[in-house]
């Protein structure tokens, strides 16, 4: 009797586990185009995708920030390339920040998407269930 209530703790427990680690989903903030910041994203991203290979992750970039998806502004171009490759990482920049700053859509990475409003795609994640980070150093 106390196996199976030992078995089936543990069973309940390593479901709550496994669900937790499923439900992992955070959204990050980039308006700056400071290196550190971009820098602090990429690093972000990689140690949450070693610790838990399954997190969904999106960078959303709008004001300065978007330098991080732009060829020549970028400071870690080969690492958002191999990032943006993942599954389970995506790059979206605001469209309303392209067109203020006058960068064509042509000019970003391969695998950097936009989206029309980069506030607004922050917000749709949150009412979603997905964390939050700004990235700022």
């Amino acid at each position: 009797m106390i196996k199976n209530i030992f078995f089936l703790t543990f069973l309940l427990l390593t479901s709550i586990l496994v669900r937790a680690q499923a439900d992992y989903k955070v959204v990050f903030d980039l308006t700056s185009k400071d290196s550190l910041d971009q820098r602090s994203v990429i690093r972000w991203l990689r140690e949450i995708s070693g610790g838990s290979p399954d997190a969904q992750m999106e960078v959303v970039m709008y004001g300065q920030g978007i330098a991080l998806g732009v060829k020549g502004k970028s400071y870690m171009p080969d690492a958002i390339l191999q990032l943006a490759a993942q599954r389970n990482i995506t790059f979206k920049v605001c469209a309303i920040a392209l067109k203020n700053q006058g960068i064509d859509p042509s000019q970003l990475l391969p695998g950097i998407t936009t989206t029309p409003d980069g506030i607004y795609e922050i917000i749709q994640k949150q009412n979603t269930g997905w964390g939050y980070i700004k990235v700022k150093n």
